[in-house]
């Protein structure tokens, strides 16, 4: 749900519709304040833009005169110099040693999408240069998030070069242990630092203290192509062919993005815009075999690239064997793609099944604590068995039930417990993780501002719980109090078209730091409701006018939503959500994505 947090207090609310709690207890308020809105009539007189969509642009920032570029986001314009990036032009340096020697070079990556990305990017970088680089991805369960000194090690024993990708900032004990084997590192991460930096070759991380690029907002893969348009740079005219086109991988880069949530502004944007055109083509035989068995039968999107094909790259590192999405990525076979794309399918829908019976426990346990009062700032769920790799999609799913920071916790026979933390807007929670790591509460632990990694003890958690209650519970409070659900506009069931999709989707990609638009429909009639699917909640709606659109509330059947959507069949309600065209064997049609409802009788 696109919930803004903090948002305007009781005194100067703009409630838009008037609703002050809807079915989900948030308010509505407008997202245009005056100035904005004047913003939007400046857009659309001057570029023609619809109404509706120049005011999503001016919600989001866009005046009239940066609508044109916004719209057309290009890298030219807006890729950063490379070398701006502390440490970039040393590692680029090593990398272009390595390609010109055709030197044996080992890949470390992380077992996300992002991870996977990242390794198969440089690898297909390598092999251009006929350096056959091996990737490895730690298992999850075994081995942890990072380089372990014993795969350093390993790694070391086959390579001279070791690139880390999307991990290696805060790992100096193995980096180390390469280095005493004979190796050398180079570090391509965005993690944030929690300690001293390895003694690798280079360490290129925009997050970096010393780093005064501005470039934090990158996922790895952002960071590993601009480390590629440097490499390419400082290669030309020395090797003895011309770089590869690397826009060609921005199709990797655009999959990183959306799937690792960083904010789609400035560059991110056009990766993502100009990587979806990319991918479209179907070039890389390992995201078209992954559409094909993910059953997408549309042009893709930032939607099907977080919901459907990023889940299913996950699966192997969460529940299957880690190195199974860098391989997809990686690959040229049709074969090997068809073949690697069938078993992340099947070991996503384990993973499902496997979700869906941890995830009634968790709510079960959270539920509990959250009935009595407000129940804690940060939840806290531990069960021993859950399975280690599904615990981050428990924590997000249980921070979009109680809308507070959660941390989902599998602890094994030895009472060690892996958790992994699901933050909400306005909330660091990488910098509590840290803050528990240094008071002694936490094994390890480290990640972003909006997700985090631990292990920790049995016989600490009480503890560890206490800490967290200490250190957030009046940001928290404040943070929920503030929360509501920005509304860009109105819209009737009369005016939806596929041509506002089409002109809605210019405006996007949405995700990260550019929000997808939120419109209502004011007073809509609920013909039908019922749950449909996998606890979803279809309805049937109908303007004053009589005009029809289907709807969908996902994942809604056990909420107040979906319960709210049932109770008021026959009465008029205003609805908040999305246009979207919905497509099913063949055929488009209009649906409205709900993510609220309230009363308007």
């Amino acid at each position: 749900m696109n919930v803004q947090s903090p948002g305007k207090g009781p005194a100067d609310a703009r409630y838009f519709l008037d609703v002050r709690s809807s079915a989900t207890g948030l308010s509505w308020q407008h997202r245009l304040d005056p100035a904005q809105e004047l913003g939007a009539l400046a857009i659309a007189q001057k570029h023609g833009t619809p109404d509706l969509v120049a005011r999503v642009l001016a919600g989001r920032g866009v005046s009239a005169e940066t609508a044109a570029r916004f719209l057309d986001p290009t890298i030219r314009d807006l890729l950063p110099d490379p070398a701006s990036l502390t440490d970039m032009e040393r590692a680029a340096a090593r990398i272009a040693q390595a390609a010109l020697r055709r030197e044996s070079v080992a890949i470390f990556g992380d077992y996300d999408v992002d991870g996977a990305a990242s390794s198969a990017m440089l690898k297909r970088f390598l092999a251009h240069y006929d350096v056959q680089a091996e990737i490895y991805i730690p298992d999850r369960i075994f081995e942890g998030y990072g380089p372990n000194p014993d795969a350093m090690r390993e790694l070391a024993s086959r390579a001279s070069l070791i690139v880390t990708v999307d991990c290696g900032t805060n790992s100096a004990a193995a980096v180390q242990a390469a280095n005493a084997a004979g190796a050398e590192v180079v570090v391509l991460d965005h993690h944030q630092v929690g300690g001293a930096l390895p003694t690798a070759v280079a360490v290129v991380n925009p997050n970096r203290e010393d780093d005064l690029s501005g470039q934090g907002h990158l996922c790895a893969a952002g960071v590993v192509f601009l480390a590629l348009v440097e490499t390419a740079r400082q290669l030309r005219g020395h090797a003895d062919r011309p770089p590869p086109d690397l826009l060609g991988f921005l199709d990797l880069v655009a999959l990183a993005s959306i799937c690792d949530v960083v904010p789609l502004t400035g560059v991110n944007r056009a990766f993502v815009v100009k990587g979806l055109v990319a991918m479209r083509r179907m070039q890389n035989a390992g995201i078209a075999a992954l559409a094909r068995v993910a059953r997408i039968g549309e042009p893709l999107n930032a939607f099907h690239l977080g919901y459907l094909l990023g889940p299913r790259i996950n699966a192997g590192g969460r529940i299957g064997d880690a190195a199974l999405g860098a391989r997809l990525l990686a690959t040229d076979d049709p074969a090997e793609a068809e073949s690697i794309a069938a078993t992340l399918d099947r070991l996503n829908q384990e993973r499902q099944a496997m979700e869906q019976e941890m995830l009634a426990e968790a709510r079960a346990e959270a539920d509990a604590e959250l009935a009595a009062g407000d129940g804690p700032a940060v939840l806290v769920t531990a069960r021993d068995g859950w399975h280690p790799g599904v615990v981050g999609l428990i924590a997000s799913r249980l921070k979009e039930h109680a809308r507070r920071p959660v941390f989902a916790i599998s602890f094994n026979a030895n009472g060690i417990g892996t958790g992994s933390g699901r933050s909400i807007a306005g909330f660091d929670l990488g910098r509590l993780v840290r803050e528990a790591v240094e008071a002694g509460l936490l094994t390890k632990g480290g990640g972003h501002a909006m997700a985090a990694g631990i292990t920790v003890a049995r016989d600490r958690l009480g503890a560890l719980r206490s800490f967290f209650e200490e250190r957030s519970t009046d940001m928290v409070m404040r943070l929920r109090e503030g929360e509501s659900l920005r509304v860009d506009a109105a819209l009737s069931a009369d005016g939806a078209s596929f041509d506002l999709v089409d002109a809605l989707e210019r405006a996007g990609p949405f995700g990260a730091g550019h929000p997808a638009p939120v419109l209502a429909l004011p007073r809509h009639r609920i013909l039908d409701a019922r749950e449909v699917g996998n606890g979803h909640v279809r309805v049937d709606l109908a303007s004053q006018t009589g005009a029809r659109l289907s709807g969908i509330a996902f994942r809604a059947a056990e909420g107040d939503l979906g319960r709210f959507l049932v109770e008021r069949r026959g009465r008029p309600v205003h609805l908040a959500g999305s246009l979207a065209v919905n497509h099913w064997n063949g055929s488009q049609r209009l649906q409205f994505r709900v993510v609220d409802a309230a009363a308007a009788d």
